[in-house]
C-alpha cells in the first residue's frame, strides 16, 4: 500500500497519538498510537535502518550516511511546511471512520533487501520498500505496511516530534552481553517528563 500522506496529532486527554495516512486512491486510515507503540517504532525502525545501510557500508559510513538523511529530511521538510499543505482527508475508510487502538507492533527488515547483500543499490533505497511494519488491531487483526527508508523517517520525525511535545522521554534497545539485540526495549526518561 502506497502511502500519499501522513497526518499525526498528540492529543493531551487521551495521552496517545492520533496517526492518519491516505493513499493515492483515496482510503485513510487512523490510528491511535499509545506511547509504548510509538517508542518502539521510533527505536526498532531506526535500528533496522542502520542495520540496512550496514549491509552496504561499513558501521562508520553506514552512521553518517543515517545522520546525512536524517538532517536532509528535516530540512526537507522545514521546507515543505513554510507553504501550506492541507492533510486531504480520505473518502474510503477500510477500517471504519473512528482510529482504532494499535495493540502492538512489529518491525522487520523485508527479506529480499537483506539475502540481496553487496548487490544493493543505496542509491535507490529511499524508493525500495526496505522495512514492514505490522500494527496488530484489536480482535487479532494486523494492518501491514511496506516502506521506503524515506517513508520510515518522515514518520518516525513525525513521532519523535510528539514525543517530545508529550514529554514522554526516548527509548533505546537493550544490548545483552553477547551483543545481540534484545528484543524488549528500555524508555531513558529525560528530565523535563512532567506528570500528569
Amino acid at each position: 500500500m502506497a502511502i500519499k500522506q501522513l497526518n499525526a496529532s498528540y492529543l493531551v486527554h487521551e495521552d496517545r497519538i492520533l496517526l492518519r495516512f491516505n493513499t493515492p486512491g483515496g482510503a485513510e486510515y487512523r490510528l491511535w498510537i499509545t506511547r509504548r507503540v510509538s517508542l518502539f517504532i521510533l527505536a526498532a525502525s531506526t535500528h533496522l535502518l542502520t542495520k540496512y545501510l550496514e549491509q552496504i557500508h561499513t558501521a562508520e559510513t553506514a552512521k553518517a550516511i543515517d545522520a546525512f538523511e536524517k538532517e536532509a529530511l528535516v530540512e526537507a521538510s522545514k521546507i515543505a511546511n513554510a507553504a501550506p499543505n492541507e492533510y486531504q482527508s480520505g473518502i474510503q475508510f477500510p477500517l471504519g471512520s473512528e482510529p482504532i487502538l494499535v495493540m502492538d507492533v512489529s518491525c522487520s527488515l523485508l527479506q529480499n533487501n537483506a539475502s540481496e547483500g553487496s548487490n544493493l543499490d543505496v542509491n535507490s533505497s529511499g524508493n525500495q520498500d526496505i522495512i514492514s511494519i505490522d500494527f496488530v488491531l484489536p480482535g487479532g487483526a494486523n494492518l501491514n505496511l511496506k516502506l521506503a527508508s524515506t517513508m520510515v523517517r518522515a514518520i518516525n520525525l513525525l513521532l519523535d516530534q510528539l514525543r517530545q511535545q508529550a514529554g514522554w522521554g526516548e527509548s533505546v534497545f537493550a544490548v545483552q552481553n553477547d551483543g545481540k539485540t534484545a528484543a524488549d526495549l528500555h524508555e531513558k526518561k529525560s528530565h523535563s517528563s512532567a506528570l500528569h
